[in-house]
């Protein structure tokens, strides 16, 4: 099984592996079901959605109307502005078959001007608010891409005191000191607050060079079980984070498999290995 910690300070457990949500954006429900009878299989109790993965949230559906109470749910809203949020959060309600979603974010507020839009008078934060003390959300968080988006969550975090973050966080990005600076200068804030810190793109191998048809991530992920044990374990080496599974269905099982065997995180040498021998690259540049 997949260890858990608590999440933030909500109140849950999340496991340390939560269910990126976004691998059931384009597959068929039998897919997304069967997706979800591995994810039960693993024991994870946390989902992340977001209104903008194409199908992904009607795929949930069915199962949050028989099994809500089994798990923590996240979705996220991309609007800035206060009715166009509002307006989503509700067709997430429906979308997802629940009266109530555990944590909503907004979703990649990493520009300047949608930040000053979304967090300023008649933003997409009123909404969320608003749908927290209607009951609808229990939580608040914000979601993010890029190199500058460990700084921009700071900010975030001087302006409201949202419940999480999310960002990427893999051993090739932390070769960045920029970011690496700007990441743990963010995580000691989390800690002094306890807020959580979602990480994602843990199996980035490197940008595409030419992105294949129909290539359910940006990205290309490492693929083999060996390479995914040592890039997730990486991230789960750092006791304070939780590492959100990869957009792509067909790796769930082994990115799951590599959390539940997790023990300890890989050498500096084995790490170095990796990145040499998949010719490993910075996803942001």
């Amino acid at each position: 099984m997949i260890a858990t910690l608590p999440f933030g300070q909500t109140g849950h457990r999340s496991t340390r592996t939560i269910f990126g949500a976004a691998a059931l954006s384009r597959v068929t429900q039998d897919d997304a079901d069967r997706a979800m009878a591995i994810v039960r299989e693993y024991g994870v109790n946390h989902l992340d959605v977001a209104a903008s993965y194409g199908d992904a949230e009607l795929r949930l559906g069915p199962w949050m109307a028989r099994h809500r109470d089994d798990y923590f749910l996240a979705t996220k809203t991309g609007q800035r502005t206060y009715r166009e949020a509002r307006d989503e959060i509700h067709r997430s309600l429906e979308r997802l078959q629940t009266d109530r979603i555990d944590l909503i974010q907004l979703h990649n507020l990493a520009q300047e001007e949608e930040w000053v839009t979304a967090l300023g008078p008649g933003g997409a934060l009123e909404a969320a608010v608003e749908a927290r003390e209607a009951g609808l959300v229990r939580f608040i968080g914000v979601t993010g891409h890029g190199l500058g988006i460990a700084a921009m969550h700071r900010r975030s975090l001087e302006r409201f005191p949202f419940d999480s973050v999310l960002l990427p966080y893999s051993y090739i990005m932390m070769q960045n000191p920029q970011y690496a600076a700007d990441f743990e200068a963010l995580a000691t804030v989390c800690r002094a607050r306890g807020v959580a810190m979602q990480t994602i793109k843990a199996i980035t191998r490197a940008p595409w060079d030419e992105r294949p048809d129909g290539a359910p991530t940006w990205y290309e992920p490492l693929r083999e079980q060996d390479d995914i044990d040592l890039a997730a374990g990486w991230v789960l080496g750092r006791p304070d984070v939780f590492l959100n599974t990869a957009g792509d269905i067909s790796l769930l099982p082994r990115v799951l498999d590599a959390a539940s065997r997790f023990a300890s995180p890989p050498s500096d040498e084995q790490l170095a290995t990796l990145l040499a021998q998949r010719e490993m690259a910075p996803l942001f540049a």
